[in-house]
């Protein structure tokens, strides 16, 4: 009977356990089933700051005309690749063909002239000389000598002024030339034209203004600047990217699954203010080999700051998550609550208050992330590092590679696991 009753009891036990363990089984497959979770993993965290910026030349070249006229002829298109001083463009030279015509003209008559003057000088010199041997015979009126000696004088000041006279019409030739030349419109560089501005029969005024025929850009096949507007609050990042040779990634909608890449060359001192929002340009320097970037392309850009390699690493979303204080175990509902950095500065030996002081060393401000408990949630405390934009890096807590954390509650109608279809 003793024995009966021995194992009537052991078998009450083993059933009563079995079904303890099952609630507490089937507590925590339905408290699984409220909450979206995500897992902790290795992997590489990359701090970056995004922005958005154009694609511009690294030069653009503004080609335009220095003299008046009707344009006779245009030498290059859209897209066509120039040499410098090949010509782009002529105005018509017939104005100019006669202006210098006139010149030449005039030098031609300032050297006859000077022959002139030279001649008579030597006649006013030869007939000073004889009027001196008169005077000295005393044959000839003193004003006469006098005025023999004021027609030498005379005459060579005419030389001299002949002499800046041919001066002053070969600097008028020469810009006659000059103007001439200026007709035919040449490339200053060697580039692509991106921009041609003018048709044959078009008339150009010079008179007020340059205007601007071409636009050439040289080295486009080679380099392209991207200039990117970045908020104030980003620029110190920026600018340690920049000490450090940190790349910078980027993509444009004409090719969306290609990735480019760049280097920060300047990050220009000059503000932009709009809408009391402060904005600096930075310009990012990138290879264009196969001209891929053209100019005016909308680039998106990520400025690279540091990177985390193989580190621990937890879902972005378990950071964001808080629970009610009934679905968190009692020991931690000082935490949901707010009371367990007070309970700590008075002493308190909560759990959470122990939790914090075990993490004061790092010296940063520790996060709590959750973790199912059976039918309840349990608190862990993390000191996190560098974030991206889905994960942040674990520096410190009591979480394992694959450990599931709380991200969200679960949708009205979404299953739990294992459950069956109705």
């Amino acid at each position: 009977m003793k024995q009966l009753l021995f194992w009537l009891i052991v078998v009450a036990g083993l059933v009563a356990a079995g079904i303890a363990g099952y609630q507490h089984y089937n507590a925590s497959r339905t408290a699984s089933g409220q909450y979206r979770t995500k897992a902790v993993r290795r992997g590489d965290v990359k701090l970056a700051v995004n922005s958005t910026g154009t694609v511009q030349p690294v030069l653009s070249v503004q080609v335009g005309a220095f003299v008046s006229g009707p344009i006779q002829m245009v030498c290059v298109d859209f897209n066509d690749k120039v040499k410098k001083e090949q010509v782009l463009a002529q105005i018509d030279p017939r104005t100019y063909v006669a202006a210098e015509a006139h010149e030449s003209a005039a030098l031609a008559h300032a050297i006859a002239d000077l022959k002139r003057v030279k001649a008579l000088l030597e006649h006013s010199v030869a007939l000073e000389r004889r009027n001196t041997l008169l005077k000295e015979k005393k044959a000839i009126a003193e004003n006469d000598f006098e005025v023999s000696v004021t027609d030498r004088k005379s005459l060579e000041a005419q030389v001299e002024l002949c002499n800046a006279t041919i001066l002053q019409c070969n600097a008028d030739l020469d810009t006659a030339h000059a103007n001439l030349d200026f007709t035919k419109i040449k490339s200053p560089v060697d580039g692509i034209v991106i921009d041609r501005k003018v048709d044959p029969g078009q008339t150009m005024a010079a008179q007020f203004q340059t205007p601007v025929m071409f636009v050439v850009a040289p080295d486009l096949e080679k380099k392209v600047y991207v200039y990117a507007s970045v908020d104030e609050a980003d620029i110190g990042l920026i600018r340690d990217a920049q000490k450090h040779s940190q790349p910078v990634t980027f993509s444009v909608d004409a090719y969306p699954d290609e990735d480019f890449t760049g280097h920060i060359f300047q990050v220009r001192l000059n503000p932009t203010t709009v809408s009391n929002v402060v904005t600096y340009t930075v310009i990012v320097e990138a290879a264009n080999i196969d001209l891929k970037l053209l100019p005016g392309m909308t680039a998106n850009l990520a400025f690279q700051i540091e990177t985390r390699n193989n580190v621990l690493t937890l879902p972005n979303g378990a950071l964001r998550f808080h629970p009610k204080p009934e679905q968190v175990r009692k020991s931690d509902q000082a935490i949901v609550e707010g009371r367990a950095e007070d309970e700590t500065n008075n002493g308190g030996s909560t759990d959470a208050g122990e939790k914090k002081g075990s993490v004061a060393a790092h010296g940063r401000k520790p996060s709590y992330v959750w973790v199912v408990d059976g039918s309840q949630l349990a608190a862990v405390e993390v000191v996190t590092g560098l974030a991206d934009k889905s994960r942040t890096e674990i520096v410190s807590g009591d979480l394992t590679d694959g450990q599931e954390l709380v991200t969200g509650m679960q949708s009205t109608g979404a299953k739990a696991p294992g459950s069956s279809p109705p």
